[in-house]
């Protein structure tokens, strides 16, 4: 597949004609073992030298992630909620955590020390809310936890939603989950990626916040492995920097 990359290698330009900075991250949903997808994810991340964060699902991960992820310094552990079901009401968007159950809040402490067990000081305190939904009443739930951040999906409206827990969010999905859970099309990822940069630019929307990707590793398709691998190349060769999301949620927790 030919892709077009010369709209978002220009916007790229225009950042770097203006001397502004781009951070970046990479998260990456659902893992929970040592699989050859996610040695893959290991391969891609190495070859570009840039960390991703896996989102582990804590009620389902197996011993065989921690050893991974112990010998792969590209590997960034993050809490992905805690069984990722959904208990949305019937006719509600999917959620694990997007309305009150009694048994939230000790699940999300459950999870976060469930992870610190397998991974200890690898694991960065973000909470990941399965689906990207969590009602905000457990904001400071999270962060009454241990949590120093939580990243869903979509422009930040506020750097803390909640004292102490910075929001860092994702911003590009190239999975088309409502159709044929292949590659959105190509042109529609990129206009929407240098239209985030325009807004971002322009003052619109927060242009501190790192532009994050969101893959999901098990379900890739070789489409989706490849708009990847070309889009963070083309990100990093125009002037992108990798963010330390650690380091960001540190500096949260420290001015709490």
């Amino acid at each position: 597949m030919s892709i077009d990359w010369s709209p978002l290698r220009d916007e790229l330009a225009r950042w770097r004609s203006t001397n502004l900075t781009l951070p970046i991250w990479w998260r990456d949903d659902d893992a929970v073992a040592d699989t050859p997808a996610l040695e893959r994810l290991v391969a891609l991340a190495d070859g570009l030298d840039l960390s991703v964060h896996i989102a582990v699902i804590p009620n389902l991960v197996t011993p065989t992630l921690a050893p991974m992820v112990a010998a792969q310094s590209c590997l960034i552990p993050v809490v992905h909620g805690w069984r990722h079901i959904s208990h949305a009401p019937e006719g509600a968007k999917k959620a694990e955590f997007g309305h009150p159950r009694v048994q939230a809040g000790d699940e999300l402490k459950r999870g976060r020390e469930t992870l610190a067990r397998y991974f200890g000081k690898r694991l960065v305190n973000l909470f990941v809310p399965p689906w990207n939904r969590i009602d905000p009443p457990f904001l400071p739930v999270l962060a009454k936890h241990g949590y120093a951040g939580v990243s869903t999906y979509g422009p930040r409206t506020a750097v803390y939603p909640a004292s102490g827990l910075m929001q860092i969010n994702t911003h590009i999905d190239p999975i088309f989950w409502r159709g044929h859970r292949g590659l959105v099309d190509p042109e529609i990822l990129i206009d929407g990626i240098v239209t985030t940069l325009q807004d971002r630019r322009a003052g619109h929307i927060d242009a501190s916040e790192p532009l994050g990707l969101l893959t999901h590793h098990l379900v890739h398709t070789e489409e989706v492995w490849n708009f990847t691998r070309d889009l963070l190349d083309v990100l990093l060769e125009g002037g992108a920097l990798p963010a330390d999301i650690a380091c960001l949620l540190a500096n949260a927790r420290a001015t709490a």
